[in-house]
């Protein structure tokens, strides 16, 4: 599974720590977008223009306010350090810091959680565009249910109107002047209205009749299936 495009934040004061994290994906098909920035200009960074973070060789100094303005935008960082971190103990505030020892070969476990840290975000992006789609379905399928369930009440309501609205228009002497025009439109909208409930019909049984099918078939597998057992 390639990773699709993303941003990843390097947050650094050597040149050198941002060119060996980028140097990771140097043989991956899609790479990702990386921004540099030293640990002083960092706390004004809109949160949102990164997936995750990197960071690694910062000033002592800055060390603790890096992380602290990184971690209120809620996302994955990865902090790269020397063996004793001052300090390491305000990490514990922040679950989303996960460590990681500047040690030999630290770049390629590096490499490791960030792919699997995104490929996590990824599927659960899938995960919620998937749930929202599945709730507007539900929602569109429920208004459906419902204009099927009161479709003959509506063409109930629809004949009565129909019917007194050509009755009222066959006695032209009870009708006042220019009412004629005003009742000949409540007769053309409740035939269009009919004409959509109609249609509105057709498409069910359409559907049906593709579903009836696929019933069938399902049937004679599951009949199959029995008579192999």
């Amino acid at each position: 599974m390639n990773l699709e495009p993303t941003s990843i934040l390097i947050v650094s004061d050597d040149a050198t720590f941002a060119q060996q994290v980028k140097g990771c994906w140097q043989n991956e098909v899609y790479q990702p977008v990386f921004t540099l920035l030293g640990s002083d200009l960092c706390r004004d960074l809109d949160l949102d223009t990164f997936a995750i973070a990197v960071i690694g060789a910062v000033k002592d100094s800055n060390l603790v306010s890096t992380v602290e303005a990184l971690a209120s935008a809620e996302k994955p960082i990865l902090l790269v350090h020397e063996p004793i971190v001052e300090g390491e103990s305000f990490l514990c505030c922040h679950p989303q810091v996960l460590t990681l020892a500047q040690g030999e070969g630290w770049q390629d476990t590096l490499f490791m959680i960030a792919r699997e840290v995104l490929r996590r975000q990824q599927a659960l992006a899938r995960l919620r565009q998937i749930e929202d789609t599945n709730a507007t379905l539900s929602r569109q399928a429920a208004l459906g249910n419902y204009m099927l369930e009161m479709r003959h009440s509506i063409n109930n309501a629809l004949t009565s109107i129909l019917g007194n609205a050509e009755l009222m228009l066959l006695d032209t002497r009870a009708l006042p002047p220019g009412s004629r025009m005003q009742i000949e439109t409540v007769r053309s909208m409740a035939v269009r209205i009919h004409e959509i409930l109609a249609r509105f019909s057709s498409i069910d049984k359409e559907f049906s009749a593709l579903e009836r099918p696929s019933e069938i078939e399902s049937e004679m597998a599951a009949s199959e299936a029995g008579t192999v057992h």
